[in-house]
């Protein structure tokens, strides 16, 4: 795959903040594969894709989940955050071929999360959670986490996001709640004593 190529058609579909977004999440996303030993060439695919659908239309990207067997019923009666991510699992496929399924995976589980996640999963979603652009309160401890323990990073992050949903009084996807209770078991090994 030509990078530079890819980069030109991500420009012209994202904002320039988005494109600069993802341009920051594949950097990120590089550094923790090479602290964590985790494939490079993987996490810069992912995190360049990750955002590929974001601006694609509410209404194309609802008419691909309601006729695609591949994507849960369930995300249409979420938040419309939440399809892009999915979308574009599908959408690289067609259009650049790609069928690596762990790549895949990352891209569709970025903003989720899921039970169970890959070193490549966890990789994506906090690299789009920690980026250098972002600034919100609890992120400094999720990026000091992120440079010694990657699952323990990725557990405060899920954690932040629930919280934070709940706060607003927002749904909560069921994969984002998998996902913290997953990662609460790998970081603290059962029940946790408060």
């Amino acid at each position: 795959m030509d990078i530079e190529t890819l980069k030109l058609d991500l420009e012209e579909r994202l904002t320039k903040g988005r494109y600069e977004h993802t341009l920051r999440v594949t950097d990120t996303a590089i550094k923790l594969a090479e602290t964590f030993r985790e494939s490079e060439e993987n996490a810069k695919i992912a995190a360049l894709f990750h955002d590929y659908c974001k601006y694609d239309s509410l209404e194309e990207m609802k008419q691909t989940i309601a006729s695609n067997s591949k994507l849960p019923d369930l995300l249409l009666s979420f938040h419309h955050e939440l399809w892009h991510g999915p979308v574009a699992s599908l959408r690289i496929e067609e259009k650049y071929g790609i069928t690596n399924q762990e790549i895949k995976d990352a891209i569709f589980f970025h903003t989720t999360g899921r039970s169970n996640m890959t070193k490549l999963d966890k990789i994506i979603f906090l690299a789009d959670y920690i980026e250098p652009g972002r600034d919100f309160p609890g992120l400094d401890e999720v990026r000091d986490t992120a440079k010694i323990d990657l699952t323990k990073a990725c557990y405060l992050a899920a954690k932040n996001t629930v919280r934070y949903l709940m706060e607003k009084n927002r749904t909560v996807y069921p994969d984002s709640f998998h996902a913290y209770n997953d990662l609460n078991q790998q970081v603290f090994g059962g029940m946790k004593d408060e």
